[in-house]
């Protein structure tokens, strides 16, 4: 591609690269200059204009940005109309962004014309959100340039998974002081937070707190009300894979894959299963309205993703989210016997 002032009665042809107006004409930025446009500039006097001359093999940037865009674009994923060498991509469903993050590092790192920006991996998002851009800088990249951005990463390295799982079934256990109010409020917000995905609960479970009693409801849970997806609170927080809930989920014949998380709030999350049912034990901070660590974990589980012991102890860059004014024990100190993360 080069790029440079030109005559003004040979740009013809070729493509404007600022927003000209003049004489009663105007050009657009990245639109193929007309002749008889041209022929008016250079009649009344405008002796050259800055152009750009696409050379062989150079790939202009609607159909560079359409290309590599379609490429990447994978399962539940709609391309838009390329448009100023950008083209978009929605969001044909709601679920959670899967991101091929490697290979979207991969292609920007092919050359500086080519560009490719989305949003967070894992980010919740709904049926017509964007979520990513590919968009071209110049006016056109060689087109051997955007071959190795397509060979850069597989196709399809972006996509949504959509939420799968429907039925969530909640335990709550009973201690005196919980508060029946406290209860309803936390399934209140834990309807909102279900509400985007389509899930809806199919049991409320209250229990005291004892592992006998957690076992039972959580096998009732999964046996008698098909429960896909089962979420414990604890009237007391987790504090060792020997507490309450752990133990519940082991007496009910599931197993603990993991306890604990580097998300703060969220670090006393428990993540497990009983037969193939997803079971977690809820760190105190979900009983908040506010962003914590169980969200990240809730969407995965409900988009049919596996959570493994690996993808918790990955989630620490980025980790440290917004602290919540209700915590009993904030960042800044206070009485470790209370920390209900």
């Amino acid at each position: 591609m080069k790029f440079g002032a030109v005559p003004t009665r040979e740009a013809a042809g070729l493509i404007a690269a600022h927003t000209v107006r003049s004489h009663d004409v105007t050009l657009r930025k990245g639109r193929v200059i007309p002749a008889e446009d041209a022929a008016r500039l250079a009649a009344a006097g405008l002796s050259e204009l800055v152009a750009v001359t696409l050379e062989p093999g150079d790939v202009a940037e609607d159909p560079a940005a359409e290309r590599l865009a379609a490429h990447l674009a994978g399962p539940h994923l709609r391309r838009e109309l390329p448009f100023t060498g950008r083209c978009n991509l929605h969001a044909a469903t709601a679920g959670l962004l899967h991101i091929d993050r490697a290979a979207v590092d991969a292609v920007n790192g092919v050359d500086e014309a080519i560009t490719v920006a989305t949003l967070a991996p894992y980010k919740p998002v709904v049926a017509g959100e964007m979520v990513a851009t590919v968009k071209i800088i110049p006016y056109a990249v060689p087109g051997a340039a955007l071959d190795r951005a397509c060979g850069a990463a597989p196709a399809g390295a972006l996509a949504v998974a959509p939420y799968r799982l429907t039925r969530v079934a909640v335990v709550s256990t009973l201690l005196p002081g919980l508060k029946p109010a406290t209860i309803d409020k936390t399934l209140a917000n834990l309807r909102h937070r279900l509400a985007p995905t389509g899930a809806a609960l199919v049991t409320d479970a209250r229990v005291p707190h004892r592992r006998e009693a957690v076992a039972e409801a959580i096998r009732a849970a999964v046996t008698e009300d098909r429960a896909e997806l089962v979420v414990v609170f604890g009237a007391s927080a987790i504090a060792d894979r020997r507490d309450v809930i752990p133990a519940g989920i082991e007496a009910a014949g599931g197993h603990v894959a993991h306890l604990g998380m580097p998300v703060d709030p969220g670090n006393l999350l428990l993540v497990g299963r009983v037969a193939a049912v997803p079971v977690i034990g809820a760190p105190g901070c979900a009983r908040s309205p506010k962003e914590n660590g169980f969200d990240w974990v809730l969407h995965r589980l409900l988009a049919g993703l596996e959570v493994t012991r690996a993808d918790i102890v990955a989630l620490g860059v980025g980790g440290l989210l917004m602290e919540i004014g209700s915590r009993p024990q904030p960042r800044s100190g206070g009485d470790p016997a209370e920390d209900d993360a």
